[in-house]
């Protein structure tokens, strides 16, 4: 009695068992909703009653059953994922609130400070870097905004939504590449800074001494086996070596220091990527030159004064006078007193002509040259920007991404009286016979569909055409004007970099946008 009553208990449990594990299933499969406690409870009562009742069930069944088992695995390593993602987003998003709270409170402080004379001094001598600085803070700020793009319209329209995902992994791309250039770099230099601190004071020092200093030695002689005016020339030599003196003396108490000058650059690499040092390069270049600037500028106004002078009494001699108003040369009778002087004004600022554009020439080769290099790397600078990285990189993988037209390949053609297809080998040449053949009878022409990519140069350029946007002819043409009549020549080409406006929220509203930015990237 008590084994029947076991057996048609164990019947039971097996019937029943055999209904709830395809129902199980069934849920997991649709992802549909299933109380936690069953999921928990389900393998562990699985296991107990099949060592406690070893039941004869079928092969089909263990199957179903293991496959119910590994989705509750595979479920509770996605429940562990996802907690684990999301500590990392709460730490993520706190560090970055952290970063936001520094960055606002420099920035409030130097908006209260606008208004001091040191801030005006410092903005101009480190222009560059507060620019470059301006736009990897932003950056690092508008990161939540470039990861949370989920607009209507990118939704709706393909075309856009690639590029707004092409946008935001270039932002990524574009700054990942920069820190990695920078750590590159600033991490060689860091190690080797007491080697680039003496080289570039030992290139300093033979620039100074056999450079400027023996230029204008050379220039206060006979340059050339031309004769120049003594006085001149002398008064003209001994004010440039005044002042490349006082700033040798200047640069020899700031040289000490220089070694912590080259750490600073190499750790700011570390930190905010290659551009950063650049710039401040650009701005340390400036300002190490400064003397040479100035001796340029002094000059430039004695020569521009010179010329402006000799044309004005050229205009007297012909009787012309310039009309600022209609902007144009008009007729002028000039007495004889106004000619007499003019003649003894002309002639010693003509003879004296020669002394002040050798002296001109001179220093405007050397700040002609620094600014070239200015140029240079703030030119390297805009390109490490405006590089498609990301694009570059899908090219490389998937260059069929990049369509830039089809074409048809002619392989042959099967005229219906004729009994086979003739080959087609160079298609332009046998064109004309062919028409004539058939002319009156149809034809079946047989061609291959190609398509064409874009290379990388096509890729890249639209870019640096658009960060340069024709700067450099107006760079050449701006600096050979400047240097024909004596004006200001432009030390930087002005290039368009990406800029965005400051971001002002309150801290837990940044904290928030963080955290849903990187839940976000965990849900897609």
């Amino acid at each position: 009695m008590n084994s029947t009553k076991s057996s048609h208990f164990l019947i039971w449990i097996q019937s029943f068992w055999q209904l709830i594990v395809p129902l199980l299933l069934t849920k997991l499969s649709k992802d549909a909703w299933v109380p936690r406690n069953l999921l928990f409870a389900f393998p562990l009562f699985t296991c107990i009653l099949l060592t406690r009742f070893p039941f004869p069930y079928s092969f089909a069944f263990y199957v179903l059953l293991c496959s119910v088992v590994l989705k509750w695995l595979i479920w509770c390593l996605f429940r562990f994922l996802g907690f684990i993602w999301k500590l990392f987003s709460v730490l993520v998003a706190s560090l970055s609130t952290l970063f936001y709270v520094i960055l606002q409170f420099l920035y409030t402080l130097l908006n209260h400070a606008s208004d001091s004379w040191t801030y005006i001094i410092l903005v101009k001598v480190f222009s560059s870097a507060r620019i470059n600085m301006r736009i990897r803070f932003s950056q690092i700020l508008y990161w939540p905004i470039f990861l949370q793009d989920n607009s209507m319209r990118s939704q709706s329209s393909v075309e856009y939504a690639e590029k707004a995902a092409l946008l935001k992994h270039s932002m990524w791309s574009s700054l990942a590449v920069d820190v990695l250039l920078g750590n590159f770099i600033g991490l060689a230099l860091l190690y080797h800074a007491e080697s680039a601190c003496i080289l570039v004071l030992k290139f300093s020092s033979d620039i100074t001494n056999e450079l400027l200093r023996s230029g204008c030695v050379w220039l206060m002689g006979v340059p050339a086996g031309f004769k120049l005016n003594t006085e001149l020339a002398g008064v003209l030599g001994m004010i440039s070596l005044t002042a490349i003196q006082i700033w040798s003396t200047i640069w020899i108490f700031l040289g000490f220091h220089f070694l912590y000058v080259i750490r600073g650059l190499a750790i700011s690499g570390i930190i905010f990527g290659l551009t950063i040092p650049a710039a401040l390069i650009i701005d340390l270049i400036a300002l190490v030159t400064l003397h040479v600037s100035t001796l340029h500028w002094l000059i430039s106004l004695l020569y521009s004064t010179q010329i402006q002078a000799l044309a004005a009494l050229w205009r007297l001699f012909r009787g012309r006078k310039w009309n600022p108003l209609r902007q144009r040369l008009d007729s002028y009778d000039y007495t004889v007193k106004q000619h007499i002087v003019g003649s003894l004004l002309f002639t010693p600022l003509l003879l004296l002509l020669p002394t002040t554009s050798v002296f001109y020439i001179f220093f405007t080769i050397m700040n002609t040259t620094i600014s070239l290099i200015c140029i240079l790397i703030e030119v390297t600078i805009s390109v490490i920007h405006a590089t498609p990285y990301i694009k570059v990189f899908l090219w490389l993988v998937r260059p069929r991404r990049f369509p830039s037209g089809i074409w048809f390949e002619i392989k042959s053609v099967w005229s219906q009286g004729l009994d086979s297809c003739e080959d087609m080998d160079s298609p332009v040449a046998n064109m004309q016979s062919k028409k004539d053949r058939t002319e009156e009878k149809p034809s079946v022409v047989v061609s291959f569909l190609h398509s064409n990519f874009l290379t990388v140069g096509q890729i890249i350029l639209p870019h640096y055409t658009k960060v340069l946007s024709g700067k450099p002819r107006t760079l050449v043409a701006t600096a050979a004007y400047g240097v024909l009549t004596g004006r200001r020549i432009p030390s930087t080409i002005g290039t368009d970099l990406p800029t965005f406006p400051w971001m002002i929220i309150p801290c837990k509203e940044f904290w928030r946008l963080c955290y849903d930015s990187i839940l976000e990237c965990y849900r897609t």
